[in-house]
C-alpha cells in the first residue's frame, strides 16, 4: 500500500471515530478521505518548495538604501499541536545593501512557511532567517499576527484574541530609530 493509499485509509479511519463507526459512509462522506488528501497536498505544499529559489532572482537596487516593505501579506497555516488553522498578517522588511527582490517572492516565502505544520513564532524566525541567508540586507524584520484556531474553537475559546510575533535582525534590532520607523510605516498612529 502506497503513502498516499495508507493516508487516505487514515483519513477514514478518522471519519469512522467521528461519525461513530456506524458502518458505511453516507453519499456525503464517500469521497471525503479522498478529497482530504487532495486539500492536504495543496495545504501543506511548503514541504516541497525552496527558500534559495524563491529569493535567487534579485536586481540591482541602485544604489536604494531605505526600507523596502510589504505589509498586510495574508497567510493560512496548521497548527501543529492541534492540526487547527490560524491564519492573519505577515509584515516583512529590509534594508538593501545592494539588491532587491521582487514582491511577489516576499508572499512566496511567507506562503512556502506558512503551507507547512507550523507554528506562529517558527515561521517568523524561518521567514527572518531566509532574507538574512539569500539577500544579504542591512537588517530585516517580520511581523505576524494571527488568530489561531486552537484558541478560537476549543479550549478558552477566545474569539478576539491576537498573537503577534516579530523577528527584528540588523538595523532593526540594533537601532531603535529604523525599528521605530518601520513600525511607524506598518500601524501609523495607531
Amino acid at each position: 500500500m502506497s503513502t498516499r493509499e495508507q493516508a487516505v485509509a487514515a483519513v477514514e479511519t478518522l471519519v469512522r471515530y467521528i461519525e461513530g463507526d456506524n458502518g458505511d459512509f453516507r453519499e456525503g462522506l464517500e469521497r471525503t478521505p479522498e478529497r482530504v488528501i487532495e486539500s492536504f497536498d495543496e495545504i501543506f505544499s511548503g514541504y516541497r518548495g525552496d527558500a534559495e529559489q524563491i529569493l535567487k532572482a534579485t536586481f540591482n537596487g541602485e544604489g536604494y538604501d531605505g526600507i523596502v516593505l510589504l505589509k498586510d501579506i495574508e497567510f493560512h497555516s496548521t497548527c501543529e499541536h492541534h492540526l487547527q488553522p490560524f491564519n492573519g498578517s505577515v509584515h516583512i522588511a529590509y534594508i538593501p545593501i545592494e539588491n532587491i527582490v521582487g514582491i511577489s517572492k516576499l508572499a512566496r516565502i511567507v506562503e512556502l512557511h506558512a503551507r507547512r505544520l507550523q507554528n506562529q513564532e517558527r515561521i517568523t524566525k524561518s521567514i527572518a532567517d531566509d532574507l538574512e541567508t539569500f539577500l544579504a540586507p542591512l537588517g530585516c524584520a517580520v511581523i505576524i499576527e494571527a488568530q489561531h484556531g486552537c484558541m478560537r474553537c476549543r479550549g478558552v475559546k477566545k474569539q478576539n484574541s491576537v498573537m503577534t510575533t516579530s523577528a527584528m535582525r540588523g538595523v532593526f534590532f540594533d537601532k531603535s530609530e529604523a525599528r521605530s520607523e518601520l513600525l511607524q510605516l506598518i500601524y501609523g498612529n495607531k
